[in-house]
């Protein structure tokens, strides 16, 4: 996947300039949703910040399909098929209570229908919550209650290519100004 096309960091940064461009213009600024490796909640604030106020969604693939064929596997394995559970997984438990963190929260919530939800789904549902609370938790810590809050200003970037390529401030520069206003008194 790696080296297939113009790097994603490149893309995003282009598609900001272009609908800040249709902004400054009073022309019609499509919502964004950026795509291209994303796979934990940082990633995902910083993709929501790269492209603020324009990027409306994050786009995740590969980062969700392995949790669900995870999932998949250990209902087959629980089944008995291929040997059982191995012990990378037993380790954790040997049931759907112990093994799925958000099982009990799910059974709350559906009752006794849960018992038909594939594991597979259950295994992207774990993964989404832990990217979600991650992601609030990131946000609480950066004092943004709402992702319409969160924007460019809460990214630097660390080298200067990116900078030059994103507009984001190189980190040696990143708040330089308030930081002298706050020694300068």
């Amino acid at each position: 996947m790696c080296e297939w096309g113009v790097p994603a960091i490149y893309l995003h940064s282009m598609a900001y300039e272009l609908c800040k461009r249709l902004e400054e213009k009073g022309k019609w600024v499509p919502d964004l949703a950026f795509a291209g490796g994303f796979s934990s909640e940082d990633h995902v604030f910083k993709a929501i910040a790269l492209g603020a106020p324009y990027t409306k969604a994050v786009c995740m693939g590969r980062a969700l399909m392995i949790p669900g064929m995870v999932g998949k596997n250990i209902e087959r394995w629980m089944k008995g098929e291929d040997g059982g559970l191995p012990k990378t997984v037993s380790k954790y438990g040997t049931t759907k209570e112990e093994i799925f963190v958000c099982y009990e929260e799910l059974k709350m919530q559906y009752g006794k229908d849960v018992e038909k939800f594939p594991l597979g789904a259950i295994g992207v549902y774990s993964a989404s919550e832990k990217i979600r609370v991650g992601l609030q938790q990131l946000m609480a810590g950066a004092r943004k209650w709402r992702t319409d809050l969160v924007s460019r200003k809460d990214l630097f970037s660390l080298t200067e290519e990116c900078s030059k390529v994103t507009g984001i401030p190189y980190v040696m520069d990143s708040y330089q100004e308030e930081a002298y206003k706050i020694i300068d008194g």
